[in-house]
């Protein structure tokens, strides 16, 4: 009966509790974190598996657009719950223990897309799954004769040897897509000198606008090649109903044509045929 006559705010415990035990470097985390979520973009992005010299390249590239803070996932969320924007508390979920946050003035998506294009090769590794067919190209290798032609020809390549080295004498889809990659295939991989992965900073989530955007992932080639397909598709389209306009007409006019011709021959034959 006590507890319902004098109900304690469970957000003022927190903060309460949270500036009794938590030591003051930690506090100050949360306050740069605090600060910091001022910015126009608050962009989630993951650094699982990713080495430290990778993360400092990727740091010096983006610290023009954007500031890279790494904190303990509990700061983080404390920091999220209790800045003062609601919409950022349902940036919480997607916070990992491998998570960093960009704070930026500049758009959400141009981050994402800039980390999409600032990734760095990486070798196989037993267990992990491509996302795309991993092909190995015919050609030399600086590969010895010996032990590597049976290794070589275990994983389904065809080895030759050439001038004193190892030549492979077919492309082979190596391993495909969504397939798990053995160990014996990472080895082999490496020996020939092929990074099939890239590596960077995976964007997770964003707050952008008052607004918590889940999935931010941007491929600048695949849009274009799918930009590419749009078009060529709705031009001809476009073409095949005669629709006049400027990118059109010349195919158009050039159907006419042919179409043109086909009647006067028709003509022509039906007149001889009289």
């Amino acid at each position: 009966m006590e507890a319902e006559k004098h109900p304690q705010n469970t957000d003022e415990k927190k903060k309460k509790d949270f500036k009794v035990h938590v030591s003051e470097s930690k506090k100050k985390i949360v306050k740069d974190l605090s600060n910091l979520m001022k910015k126009k973009s608050i962009v989630v992005v993951s650094i699982k598996n990713l080495p430290s010299a990778q993360f400092q390249e990727i740091k010096k590239k983006i610290r023009h657009m954007a500031t890279i803070q790494v904190a303990k996932k509990n700061l983080i969320d404390f920091a999220l719950d209790h800045s003062g924007v609601k919409e950022l508390h349902a940036l919480i979920p997607y916070v990992q223990d491998s998570t960093a946050l960009l704070f930026s003035d500049d758009d959400a998506f141009e981050i994402a897309a800039f980390l999409s294009e600032n990734k760095t090769p990486a070798k196989a590794k037993e267990g992990q799954i491509p996302t795309e067919d991993i092909v190995v190209k015919a050609g030399g290798t600086d590969l010895m004769p010996g032990p590597d032609i049976t290794a070589l020809s275990s994983v389904g390549l065809r080895p030759q040897v050439k001038e004193g080295k190892i030549h492979i004498m077919m492309d082979s889809v190596f391993c495909k897509k969504n397939e798990v990659i053995t160990s014996a295939k990472a080895s082999i991989l490496a020996k020939l000198g092929i990074s099939p992965f890239k590596i960077g900073l995976e964007p997770v989530a964003a707050y952008m606008s008052g607004k918590v955007y889940a999935d931010i992932k941007i491929d600048k080639v695949a849009m274009v090649k799918s930009l590419e397909n749009d078009y060529a598709r709705s031009l001809a389209f476009a073409v095949s109903i005669n629709y006049p306009v400027k990118e059109t007409l010349p195919f158009i006019i050039g159907k006419a044509g042919i179409q043109g011709k086909a009647i006067d021959a028709l003509i022509k034959t039906e007149r001889a045929a009289q």
